[in-house]
């Protein structure tokens, strides 16, 4: 692993990262860049609002399917530092819950594209990453 300070930095400052999740159906590891935020006090990974399709609820999108399938997943960081770090995602479904992280200051941007709060609480994928084995004294 990187130098612990580095990757405590990064996890502090940097925004960008890859999950490489398991596919859900095909079994085989999928990268997907996303951004991770802080808010308070918990590593989040979210996105925008899906649509929802035919009465079936949110549309997932693949790296959010691929996580409720299988939640274990590796954090890439690669902006000041590279590390991958194994972690486990938590969706957060509850809707108080929701609303406090996408009402966050570190949200906004996806406020500012045209989203409601109300269709984002109700449709963005959402989930808390807990970071693994010796990644877990990494954060916070």
């Amino acid at each position: 692993m990187a130098d612990t300070e580095a990757i405590r930095r990064a996890l502090h400052t940097d925004m960008t990262i890859d999950i490489i999740t398991t596919g859900r159906r095909s079994g085989e590891p999928r990268t997907t860049e996303i951004w991770f935020m802080r808010v308070d006090g918990r590593l989040i990974i979210c996105g925008t609002a899906g649509s929802i399709t035919g009465g079936r609820g949110r549309h997932q999108r693949d790296w959010m399917a691929n996580l409720l399938a299988h939640p274990e997943f590796v954090f890439r960081l690669k902006e000041s530092v590279d590390a991958e770090l194994p972690a486990r995602a938590h969706p957060v479904e509850d809707a108080a819950d929701r609303r406090r992280i996408m009402s966050a200051d570190e949200t906004a941007w996806y406020r500012e594209q045209g989203e409601s709060l109300e269709l984002l609480v109700e449709r963005s994928p959402i989930v808390e990453v807990e970071l693994l084995d010796e990644a877990a004294g990494l954060w916070p």
